[in-house]
């Protein structure tokens, strides 16, 4: 078993070093022939340093950013072929391919780039913190009550970019020393204004139901994948019903780590094909597209996990259940939301057509569902996050002027006499 193991290791390693390989060659052309920036063109630049599996992370930042670049140019720094080819294809904002430090400390010195955005917290991002004399604003990919939320590497950023009072109050919780007024900016979820993508149906009178389950996780406080626990249940449930619709839309890497997990991900998408077999007016979707936005303003009520998604619904301000882990182990922040939800139970998951017209009927879920609203977001007017959002940015701007006005414009060139040792 060992050698079969380490024989299919080998095999999927060759297979990724083929991919990049394939990878690198699609960008190199396509950069051969792409319009090429002047000379201290760009403002901001969105770092990256993911493979394409997690484009999901900076998909969402796609249409907040493009608005900032009518005023300051944005270009998305690639440090993964397959990231890069994947951002080259979507054609939503500018990418520079930069896999080694020294074309990393090339590009840089040939840009004005005074703000650096992080969407997650790769390891990578340490060889572009070398580069001083510009603002490191940690942006994340989502508002959640995980334990990522609330990670000591927040202190790495010179700010970060935060959802709401929530958020503030989990990290002081942990952050010790943290000046969390000069270094934390509430600006709301500004995704939630661009929501993406069209509805692949033509509405009707049928209750939408969003299941969105996160993957099963790598370790026992991160196992709040409910795909083999809740979600088999809850979509014969929906899918059996002729007054509902289910729109699933797992995670990416859902199987990644556990094949149980993956194969039932795979009945749930072939009981999605068999319903809509039976009857094609029931327009059920297995959506796995790059557009997060239309599931959310779709649904009556969506059905997630642990997760972002839990706070992007809420962004949404529409009901929601949130399956709870079965693991003992699972790490659930209680403080916040959490402490609150509705909480869908394994042992539940068939009755969820009774939960779902229980909580849409409640006055007291309505009250309770403004009140998190307001906590985790603010104002959730549409626009009110992305002029926050904006005028972050703007602040940061004038910030960096104020400093190179002290420095009389001097940039020093720091760093690049350790890049031979970290250019991979």
């Amino acid at each position: 078993m060992g050698l079969i193991a380490d024989l299919g290791k080998v095999a999927e390693l060759t297979r990724k070093v083929i991919r990049n390989r394939i990878a690198v060659r699609d960008v190199r052309k396509r950069l051969a022939t792409a319009p090429k920036p002047g000379r201290f063109h760009y403002r901001i630049a969105v770092y990256f340093a993911d493979s394409d599996v997690n484009m999901y992370q900076l998909r969402q930042w796609y249409k907040p950013l493009a608005e900032l670049a009518s005023t300051w140019p944005v270009v998305v720094l690639c440090r993964n072929p397959t990231a890069a080819r994947a951002v080259f294809e979507e054609g939503e904002l500018p990418v520079a391919f930069v896999p080694t430090v020294r074309d990393l400390e090339s590009f840089v010195y040939e840009q004005d780039l005074r703000v650096v955005l992080y969407v997650n917290q790769n390891t990578r991002n340490f060889q572009m913190f070398r580069y001083g004399q510009r603002w490191h604003v940690f942006i994340n990919h989502g508002e959640s009550d995980k334990m990522y939320m609330t990670t000591n590497q927040f202190k790495a950023y010179d700010f970060a970019l935060i959802a709401g009072e929530a958020a503030r109050r989990r990290l002081s919780r942990v952050l010790w020393d943290y000046d969390f007024a000069e270094r934390a900016i509430q600006i709301g979820r500004p995704q939630a204004d661009h929501y993406a993508g069209a509805m692949p149906y033509t509405p009707d009178e049928r209750t939408v139901i969003l299941y969105a389950p996160t993957w099963e996780g790598d370790r026992p406080s991160a196992h709040y994948g409910s795909i083999r626990t809740h979600g088999e249940a809850l979509a014969r449930a929906v899918l059996a019903s002729p007054d509902h619709r289910l729109i699933y839309r797992p995670h990416p890497r859902s199987g990644v780590v556990d094949p149980a997990y993956g194969a039932a991900n795979e009945r749930i998408k072939a009981a999605i094909r068999a319903a809509n077999e039976k009857d094609s007016g029931a327009a059920h979707v297995f959506d796995d597209g790059p557009d997060l936005g239309w599931q959310l303003a779709a649904a009556d009520m969506a059905i997630v996990d642990i997760s972002a998604m839990v706070y992007d619904r809420l962004a949404a301000d529409k009901p929601l259940m949130v399956t709870r882990p079965v693991d003992p182990e699972a790490v659930v922040d209680r403080d916040g939301y959490l402490g609150d939800a509705e909480w869908l139970e394994a042992r539940d998951a068939a009755e969820v057509l009774r939960r779902t017209h229980h909580i849409l009927a409640d006055p007291e879920s309505v009250a309770r569902l403004a009140h998190w609203v307001q906590h985790y977001f603010g104002d959730s007017t549409p626009g009110a996050a992305s002029a926050r959002f904006r005028a972050a940015i703007a602040g940061l701007m004038s910030r960096w002027e104020q400093w190179h006005t002290r420095t009389d414009g001097i940039m020093i060139r720091e760093g690049s006499d350790e890049a031979d040792l970290d250019d991979q």
